[in-house]
């Protein structure tokens, strides 16, 4: 059983799909349509459909989805946005690209995601908006994320680049803010191959602004109206992706097989704490975490055991040295601090086998002290 383990597994992907994604490009290649062009639009089309949004428009990764939304908000220097210390540094990096001030909030114990009940105290005269992190895959709290926002007039910008298809009170992650921010990073649900990204939004005039801004602030040839970037989606990783798209249902659906297993096998356990999945939310598995003491000791033996693990994320962002400058300290969010000491990421993709989840789970128990 320890043979063939993965951690992740982005080139089964492709290997699944390989004469389906190898004729697609192909034929790109041979058309010479690199950048922009027919399909672009017709995967931002398709995407914008899956997720139920009026428009979606591809970007180079999920950073620059999160920063040329805030732009496209009109949002800068002089302002704040609020989001969490327990996510990948890019959702803050975003906001530091923007030019503002990124503001954490501490995340719930049981979901991990940002405590909405903890938003009062970041709120200042320079905040404009929310960033919250469907953080593995399950979708913020937002419901009150969003009434919060608009009770103090706040855009929401979701990131959702951990979340592909998950859903809260069965809408989209991804559908619920102003705009959104996905990343399909090969690793991610919905993967290219190599850096790639898009935002989603049901504003038309958003998704205008955000296409300029990724196209060197340029709507009409040699015409550019704003500072923008080069920030586009090209149609090699277009292709792939509208292809994979088809699919990422059923992988889905494959990765709550696994957790489910993982569920059944370490729930109710003294020594190991699950993510809680909260009510109305539908969890499409990015990555499965869990919590335990003596975690590098925990990693190493499973390691002896043939099972490969990761840890998401050692340093909470406002522990980070490039974010020294805000001037946060240890002990401001216990929550973020202590998850991030106590946290495994386990394997988790859509071919990971019914056997392989069940002694990857039992090797976990062995290793933590409990049968």
């Amino acid at each position: 059983m320890k043979k063939g383990i993965k951690f992740a597994d982005p080139a089964g992907d492709y290997i699944e799909l390989k004469d389906e994604i190898d004729a697609a490009l192909l034929e790109g290649l041979e058309a010479g349509d690199y950048i922009r062009g027919k399909p672009v639009e017709k995967f931002e089309a398709a995407f914008a459909a899956y997720l139920g949004a009026r428009h979606a428009v591809g970007v180079a990764s999920g950073t620059d989805a999160l920063a040329l939304s805030l732009r496209a908000l009109g949002i800068g220097p002089g302002h704040e946005v609020i989001t969490s210390p327990n996510s990948f540094i890019a959702t803050a990096f975003a906001i530091a690209l923007a030019g503002a001030k990124p503001v954490f909030v501490d995340a719930r114990e049981d979901t991990l995601n940002m405590d909405a009940g903890r938003l009062g105290p970041a709120l200042s005269k320079k905040t404009r908006a929310i960033i919250p992190v469907h953080l593995f895959g399950q979708p913020a709290d937002m419901d009150k994320i969003l009434a919060f926002a608009k009770k103090h007039g706040l855009a929401v910008v979701e990131d959702a680049c951990q979340a592909h298809g998950a859903s809260f009170k069965n809408k989209k992650a991804g559908t619920l803010g102003d705009l959104s921010a996905f990343s399909f990073y090969p690793t991610k649900n919905l993967s290219a191959a190599g850096d790639a990204g898009a935002v989603v939004t049901n504003n038309a005039a958003l998704a205008r602004k955000v296409r300029a801004l990724g196209g060197y602030g340029s709507l009409k040839k040699n015409i550019h109206a704003a500072l923008g970037a080069n920030s586009r989606l090209d149609t090699v990783q277009a292709r792939i992706l509208a292809i994979k798209l088809k699919r990422l249902d059923a992988w889905n659906k494959k990765r709550q097989k696994i957790a489910g297993i993982y569920d059944r096998i370490l729930s109710e356990r003294k020594k190991i704490r699950l993510t809680k999945i909260a009510p109305g939310r539908d969890s499409v598995y990015h990555l499965y975490v869990v919590r335990v003491r003596d975690r590098d000791r925990v990693m190493k033996i499973l390691e002896k055991s043939g099972i490969p693990s990761m840890v998401h994320y050692p340093t909470p962002i406002h522990l980070q040295p490039a974010f020294k400058y805000l001037g946060y300290k240890a002990g401001d969010f216990p929550v973020a601090e202590q998850s991030a000491q106590t946290m495994i990421s386990l394997p988790m993709h859509p071919r990971l086998e019914t056997g392989q989840a069940e002694f990857i789970a039992r090797q976990v128990l062995a290793a933590v002290g409990e049968r």
